[in-house]
């Protein structure tokens, strides 16, 4: 089998090449450039708690050394404090926040160590041809070369020259918002918590200012502009900065400016991810980022959705179910968080009038740009696939637990085949489905104690028979569960399914739902039965 051939040396491009290689997948990423990234303080990413953990999952140890994670969020509003809020654990997790080149060196370390990953630098998409058994490509460069694969997926941003060659259309709106923005060194009142002022009340504050730490004393600072006009000059936004330092601290603000820049956000939307065995991922497919949402966040949970299913089609052949399901599912997701933020536009970016001085009306839109920065409600939360193509249906042994049918499972703790406590979340993105039974009592035994007790050895034998190869975990408890559940679990975290007890047949059948039924391609890897560690 031919590589997956990958388009685009950004973040959602290296994380979907790691992704692939996690699963036995071997790719060729073409990046145009040089292989290296200018280090640009002012261009930083914010990661939720998912996508965060997907980051270090794939061997991206910046995000551990060079990664900042907020210990409180506060929004203002003029002189007024309108909400504080501590950050950490599992009921409110903290988003992380890096320079975007920090991620990107993480990762190219990362695919340095691996041998199922080639980087191809100085090459420039300019030709596609598709045919039954795979894709060829064309790069221009210090030498032109042909590189055949059995998929390819342009991860090769807003201009995607993958996109444009598909003939996909990438509608939207243009300059949704724009944003000055300064990275310094400065001492704030509110160390290592993230801060959003509506209205502040000096000079040149404008609509909105937002503050979110970074490591070793370092700030970035966003300023909200005027859709149009007011041309930021050096001196203008030097001056934003002292007005801004001066009405949060005490006396004439110390700071060492480190970078500037002014950004504009669009949102758009490709009309299809896939054409036959081309796929849009990352900005490629989707602008988005206005009232707090992060497109890059929706870019990683691209690659993770899409790397399980190529693996299956690399390693065993799919159904255009299981491909098509990648859009289906990713493309509704995205489309909800655009229509979110456009919703919330015309709310929270109203002149004036008499509504804004309704009562709550301040809390009101406090709450949805908090929503939209910490990765909350409509504006922020992980995706759900509750009408997911690859969705079971409905059979009398399922049982609802605290995680709805489609929604990414919690990290509990479990016990892996080989007696280990480790986090769920350590064991996604291997290729394989989880099953995890619910079985109280196990955490206080050794494995071999309970492994061939009670309901485990016919469990056992009913994982052993799935289409497709699953892994068999034990949990003391999951939100919601009685003793004895058995959860069905993607490899990228969704739940399938859970059933009340072992029940063989139905979980059979959930599986095969997810894998999208029989496979049409029967032409499959050289590795297919080695087993991913």
């Amino acid at each position: 089998m031919d590589p997956v051939i990958v388009v685009g040396a950004g973040p959602v491009g290296l994380a979907l090449s790691l992704a692939l290689a996690a699963q036995g997948v071997p790719s060729v990423v073409l990046d145009e450039g040089a292989g290296k990234d200018e280090p640009r303080p002012a261009r930083t990413v914010v990661l939720r708690a998912d996508t965060a953990a997907l980051m270090e999952r794939l061997g991206c140890a910046t995000i551990r050394d060079e990664g900042a994670r907020w210990i409180g969020w506060r929004s203002l509003r003029r002189k007024q404090e309108m909400r504080v809020l501590e950050l950490g654990g599992d009921e409110m997790p903290a988003p992380l926040h890096i320079p975007q080149h920090a991620l990107l060196r993480g990762l190219r370390d990362a695919i340095a160590a691996d041998d199922l990953v080639q980087v191809a630098t100085h090459s420039r998409l300019d030709a596609l041809e598709q045919d039954g058994s795979g894709v060829t490509a064309h790069t221009r460069g210090p030498e032109a070369t042909w590189w055949r694969g059995s998929y390819l997926v342009g991860c090769d941003g807003a201009r995607s020259t993958v996109r444009k060659l598909l003939g996909v259309r990438f509608p939207g709106r243009t300059a949704v918002e724009r944003h000055a923005v300064a990275a310094l060194r400065t001492e704030m009142p509110w160390p290592d918590e993230a801060v959003l002022h509506r209205l502040p009340p000096w000079r040149s504050g404008g609509e909105e200012v937002t503050a979110r730490p970074l490591l070793d004393g370092a700030w970035r600072l966003d300023w909200l502009l005027p859709a149009r006009g007011e041309l930021v000059t050096p001196d203008a936004l030097v001056s934003r900065v002292r007005d801004t330092l001066s009405g949060w601290c005490d006396g004439p603000p110390q700071y060492e400016l480190i970078d500037t820049g002014v950004y504009t956000l669009h949102h758009r939307l490709a009309r299809r991810w896939r054409v036959d065995r081309a796929f849009l991922a990352g900005d490629a497919a989707h602008l988005l980022g206005a009232v707090g949402t992060q497109g890059l966040d929706e870019g990683l949970r691209d690659a993770d959705n899409l790397a399980w299913k190529l693996a299956q089609a690399w390693h065993h052949g799919a159904s255009d179910t299981l491909l098509d399901s990648y859009q289906a599912e990713r493309r509704t997701a995205v489309a909800a968080r655009l229509r979110a933020a456009d919703q919330s536009l015309p709310i929270l970016r109203s002149s004036g009038g008499l509504r804004t001085y309704l009562p709550g009306a301040g809390r009101g839109h406090d709450t949805l740009l908090t929503d939209g920065h910490l990765g909350l409600g409509p504006l922020g939360a992980p995706p759900s696939y509750p009408h997911s193509p690859l969705a079971p249906q409905h059979a009398e042994a399922h049982t609802a637990v605290g995680t709805p049918f489609g929604a990414p499972v919690d990290d509990i703790r479990v016990t892996a085949p080989d007696g280990t406590a480790v986090r769920l979340r350590d064991r996604l993105g291997r290729g394989r489905l989880l099953v995890v039974l619910v079985a109280p009592g196990t955490g206080v035994w050794d494995r071999r104690h309970w492994v061939s007790a009670g309901v485990m050895p016919r469990l056992a034998s009913a994982v052993e028979a799935l289409p497709v190869r699953a892994e068999l975990l034990v949990t003391e408890a999951y939100p919601g569960a009685s003793a004895h559940t058995v959860l069905l679990v993607r490899p990228d975290g969704h739940l399938v399914a859970a059933f009340g007890g072992v029940h063989p047949a139905e979980l059979y059948a959930a599986a095969d739902a997810v894998r999208g039924g029989v496979p049409e391609s029967s032409s499959v890897g050289a590795d297919r039965t080695a087993d991913i560690n």
